[in-house]
């Protein structure tokens, strides 16, 4: 939550920094639902910070933010995009509206064919985002309040490794609804391709 809360960890400042000993909803400024997106080849992180909830339209919207602002300007001769995420959460391989809006909102927009690969569940240590990326975020930001959305988004951006990471951020405002249900017809519209190994963690979807 975003607000005058403490922060786990130690940090080193000038004053003593003063916060809140609990951290209720009704004393926060919003939420900060951060979606990260590590592109492996150039060491260089976006994260996109919304401020309702993290939905399966959120992930993919976030996703799209990362192609319009920076994925096309790297890579303008694109045809195919993968993706590595966790099995569970907005971006699992069970959520319907993960699939659907992938297909509605990239492939069918950008033309893309979309490789998923998820990691298996208990496995998400093992994602480049999350120990290239997010890890080296929590440890910047550690013991610093997130008082405000200015705030948590400087220190995001402000985090760097020996390894050269740069880190890029943007706050999406947009309200997702939570419960969107995809009926079994809407599902029969996208066209998904199950790879041979594991193929529930394993598919491409594509106009064709």
């Amino acid at each position: 939550m975003i607000g005058n809360f403490r922060n786990e960890g130690k940090a080193w400042t000038k004053i003593v920094n003063e916060v809140l000993a609990h951290d209720f909803r009704s004393q926060a400024i919003g939420v900060g639902c951060p979606f990260g997106i590590y592109e492996l080849l150039t060491n260089l992180g976006t994260v996109i910070v919304g401020t309702s909830y993290d939905t399966p339209e959120f992930a993919v919207e976030s996703i799209k933010i990362w192609l319009d602002e920076f994925g096309w300007k790297r890579y303008p001769c694109a045809k195919e995009l993968l993706i590595l995420c966790d099995a569970g959460g907005s971006n699992g391989f069970r959520p319907r509206l993960w699939k659907y809006a992938l297909y509605q909102n990239i492939c069918k927009v950008y033309g893309l064919s979309i490789r998923i690969c998820h990691y298996p569940s208990g496995a998400s240590k093992w994602n480049p985002v999350e120990h290239r990326l997010f890890s080296f975020i929590s440890k910047n930001w550690e013991g610093n309040p997130l008082r405000s959305y200015d705030v948590m988004l400087s220190l995001i951006a402000g985090t760097t490794t020996t390894a050269g990471l740069l880190v890029q951020t943007i706050l999406n405002e947009k309200e997702y609804q939570k419960g969107i249900k995809i009926t079994d017809d809407q599902m029969k519209e996208i066209n998904i391709n199950k790879h041979s190994v594991l193929p529930d963690w394993n598919y491409t979807i594509s106009l064709n």
